[in-house]
């Protein structure tokens, strides 16, 4: 399953992005509008040094882009106290793979869509702003009023919305493939819509898209071991541990 996953991760970004390689690291720089990538270990069997995520962030600053660095700690241990010791903080996240057997019920309000409405971005956009699972006050106010000013972002994934009669998109999220792997990301709940099921719902009806559309593996990385229960909730189950490096604020 590691190899599997290593490839998965090298080949995703690789069509929206230049690559640049830097001795055992490997940058993705974003290629026109889209999404800021990451540097990670060169595929297969990168050995990053202290050296390396020095040289790979000072690449990222001149370039003038995120100094971003992902991982999978199982693959890669040694990288997590060079990354540490080169100045970076590391979110060591869950990470996260399907058991298809334990797949919930469809909700009757959740759709998955080759497209992606301008809702896509917007609530994602607000619900990361407060990131965790606790209620808060932004809402479908504060989204229609960010919709009027939002436009259409092309997408080569698939994406859910969870659309409820009279209240319109309040949760949403994102499916990448490469081959027969899909990696689920960016779920998003409006913070005044949390606690309804509705997140939780929108990774189940992704990972269902995935297996109907042939997927052998379906895997996600959890921000936090509360966010990993509402996964678990819904068939995943923890396997390993995503490492995200960024710079100590």
């Amino acid at each position: 399953m590691w190899s599997v996953l290593e490839e998965f991760y090298d080949s995703v970004p690789r069509p929206g992005s230049r690559v640049e390689e830097h001795g055992e690291l490997v940058l993705f720089v974003q290629a026109g509008d889209g999404y800021p990538y990451y540097a990670r270990p060169r595929f297969p069997g990168g050995r990053p040094t202290v050296a390396d995520v020095l040289k790979m962030r000072a690449r990222q600053r001149e370039l003038d882009v995120p100094e971003a660095l992902e991982w999978v700690h199982e693959t890669t241990p040694g990288l997590l106290d060079a990354a540490v010791a080169a100045g970076l903080e590391v979110l060591q996240a869950p990470l996260m793979v399907l058991d298809p057997d334990k797949l919930p019920e469809p909700h009757p309000f959740v759709k998955v869509l080759d497209t992606r409405p301008v809702e896509v971005s917007v609530v994602a956009q607000l619900a990361f702003s407060s990131p965790g699972t606790s209620p808060g006050s932004v809402g479908v106010r504060e989204r229609d009023a960010e919709l009027r000013n939002a436009t259409p972002i092309a997408t080569r994934h698939r994406h859910a919305v969870a659309d409820l009669p009279g209240e319109g998109v309040l949760a949403v999220g994102t499916a990448q493939r490469a081959g027969d792997v899909v990696e689920i990301a960016a779920i998003g709940t409006l913070p005044a819509a949390r606690r309804r099921g509705l997140g939780g719902a929108v990774t189940a009806e992704l990972a269902r898209d995935a297996l109907e559309r042939g997927a052998s593996l379906v895997f996600l990385s959890a921000e936090s071991l509360d966010i990993a229960r509402v996964y678990e909730r819904v068939g995943f189950r923890r396997v390993g541990t995503a490492c995200i490096g960024s710079p100590v604020v």
